[in-house]
């Protein structure tokens, strides 16, 4: 008699497993629009800067470099992607020579979102534990780097004409 019961059960829970992430807020690309633009700013003696594209075809995505004493140090590509009605980032930073950091790309899932501001968490077991991006007003965009140890390193960016 209890069989039945435990695979239904079974098959629920599977089929729960098989969709998307539970908790996972409903999203949708086009309310990232305001990342949108060049944004530049100091990390330590270094500059840290990103360029976000239009949203199209359900994804966004930024091209990031790091340089300072005249080189550059690493350059990163972040997508984020319009998935099952939620969104998922990706993220795979290189060295100067276009070597990877790591074997492949970071996967993070939205865990809030805003008017202005997005969160996401690590799903790959590497790097770092959240990301969140807000902007505040129309100069300042905002990198909120989660820490392995627990809170957040703020990078504090600036519009930038290109």
């Amino acid at each position: 008699p209890m069989k039945k019961p435990l695979h239904l059960l079974t098959l629920i829970l599977l089929a729960l497993s098989t969709s998307k992430s539970l908790g996972a807020p409903t999203a949708s690309i086009d309310q990232l629009n305001w990342m949108t633009g060049s944004w530049s700013g100091s990390l330590g003696p270094n500059t840290l800067e990103e360029n976000w594209t239009t949203s199209e075809g359900k994804s966004l995505m930024a091209s990031v470099r790091t340089t300072g004493h005249g080189s550059t140090s690493m350059f990163e590509t972040i997508t984020i992607e319009e998935v099952d009605g939620t969104l998922i980032l990706h993220l795979q930073q290189w060295e100067s020579g276009f070597k990877p950091r790591t074997a492949g790309a970071m996967r993070m899932e939205l865990t809030e979102i805003t008017h202005k501001s997005v969160s996401f968490r690590n799903v790959a077991g590497f790097g770092m534990p959240t990301l969140k991006y807000s902007h505040p007003d129309a100069d300042t965009f905002i990198v909120h780097v989660g820490m392995n140890g627990g809170g957040t390193f703020d990078i504090r960016l600036k519009a930038k004409n290109i």
